[in-house]
């Protein structure tokens, strides 16, 4: 198969997924250093999520028969002086991402690359309920009279996951152990975390 701009941008995707579960990590450790375990617990698991998008990506790129090379990630933003910045930033980076997988997307579509195009669906929808989420999250934070609110709240809703509100997950379950995909998940290579 011939170099093609889809096939860039989705190697260069790859190290965006990575960066975004890095940046993650980054996050959940200072909520958990402010002791917010669900704040916490949400970016960590955010973080498994997405990786395993990285990994879903490798895994079609290796199933396309095309050569991969991992990339590296730039540093990510550790210190954050009140709860808004991170939800923020997860905001911002949700929104990059739903660039990126746009792009992609009409870079098959331009290629008559029928099989990319349909891989990029799931991812497509997926941003529209990872925005959601983060949307969710930054305007609780906003509004909430103290920091118990948001861990109250997020202890109580499913954000993110399997139902409203702020995201769907579609077949994700906790990408965990005995997790249950829907018939469109893409496989990870090497399996979802």
């Amino acid at each position: 198969m011939s170099p093609s701009r889809f096939n860039e941008l989705l190697a260069r995707q790859v190290g965006n997924e990575f960066s975004a579960s890095h940046q993650y990590v980054a996050v959940a450790a200072w909520f958990d250093g402010q002791d917010l375990p669900q704040l916490a617990k949400h970016f960590y698991r955010q973080s498994l999520e997405e990786r395993n998008h990285a990994m879903m990506m490798v895994r079609y790129i290796l199933d396309r028969g095309l050569k991969i090379a991992i990339p590296g990630i730039e540093p990510v933003r550790n210190d954050f002086s009140k709860v808004e910045e991170p939800l923020a930033l997860a905001l911002t980076q949700e929104q990059e991402v739903t660039e990126n997988i746009k792009e992609l997307f009409a870079a098959a579509r331009a290629e008559n690359d029928a099989l990319g195009e349909q891989f990029m669906l799931w991812f497509l929808k997926e941003q529209v309920e990872e925005v959601a989420s983060m949307t969710t999250l930054l305007n609780i934070a906003r509004r909430a009279d103290n920091l118990f609110d948001i861990e109250n709240f997020l202890a109580r809703e499913r954000v993110g996951d399997q139902g409203r509100p702020g995201g769907g997950r579609g077949g994700h379950q906790g990408h965990r152990g005995g997790e249950t995909h829907d018939s469109g998940t893409p496989e990870a290579a090497g399996g979802s975390l």
